[in-house]
């Protein structure tokens, strides 16, 4: 996979550029990487071009700047990344975090958003009680300056189908990744990243100013931290439609990449 890099707010952000055709903007989930794409990477640039930046402190990107407090901070920094590449209109996919700025976005700027996917995500606040769940583990990474064993088996299974038979390789090669995290990324971009996505306000009632016919919210049917009840929620409040990837969970895009590439293939339009 090559990375490209742009310098937004005194610092570097990497980010994948693939493909040719109307643009697509992939934002992936906390946690992970442009690789968490790759599935969709492969199957979009084959008739859109497809950009893939990467969070703070994630893939091949710097820690966060200063600048990075809120969501509507990194929907500006997005569109900075828009603005560089020259993109005047994309479509927008954000699994998890992706959805969150990427919804920001789309509010703040709708000029620059054709279709709105809204994967495995949530735009209310988190709720109290996992939102103080989170924050211990992020405590607890940042004090050992390492992701435990014991973290890893709270952590790891959040992200997937419940059951722990999906991609057996993809849940090892996340939860080694994870572990292999310097105590400088995890105190320094995944404790402060955490923050701002865990403490995000409540979103919720401006969602009806995103347009219903151009947004749909999709999300795997055993999704842990997302489930598909918040996602029927978000769909009622924009009136748009609403779909469930079967036998995924939170990454859906890696569990079942085959269903998520066709439902993003037939409601995508290539020519705008």
């Amino acid at each position: 996979m090559q990375k490209n890099f742009i310098e937004i707010d005194g610092a570097r952000m990497s980010y994948v550029d693939q493909g040719q055709g109307f643009p697509v903007l992939l934002g992936h989930s906390y946690l992970w990487s442009a690789a968490m794409w790759q599935p969709q990477i492969d199957a979009l640039s084959q008739h859109f071009r497809v950009i893939v930046p990467e969070l703070w402190g994630h893939g091949d990107s710097d820690a966060p700047p200063a600048t990075t407090d809120n969501m509507s901070a990194l929907a500006r920094q997005h569109l900075t990344l828009l603005d560089a590449l020259d993109i005047a209109k994309c479509h927008l996919v954000g699994l998890s975090v992706g959805g969150m700025w990427g919804a920001q976005l789309a509010l703040e700027h709708p000029e620059r958003v054709d279709r709105l996917v809204l994967m495995d995500t949530y735009l209310g606040a988190e709720p109290e009680a996992t939102r103080q769940k989170y924050f211990a583990l992020l405590d607890a990474a940042s004090a050992a300056g390492a992701f435990s064993d014991a973290l890893l088996d709270i952590i790891v299974p959040i992200f997937f189908h419940g059951e722990g038979q999906t991609v057996p390789e993809v849940r090892e090669q996340f939860r080694a990744d994870l572990k292999a995290s310097t105590a400088q990324t995890i105190r320094q971009s995944l404790d402060p990243m955490g923050r701002v996505i865990f403490g995000r306000p409540d979103l919720l009632p401006q969602l009806r100013g995103l347009v219903g016919g151009r947004t749909i919210v999709i999300c795997g049917d055993q999704d842990i931290p997302r489930p598909p009840e918040e996602s029927n929620e978000m769909a009622r409040l924009i009136n748009c439609l609403a779909a469930q990837i079967p036998f995924a969970g939170h990454i859906s895009s890696l569990e079942n990449p085959q269903v998520v590439n066709e439902c993003l293939l037939n409601w995508l339009p290539r020519n705008r």
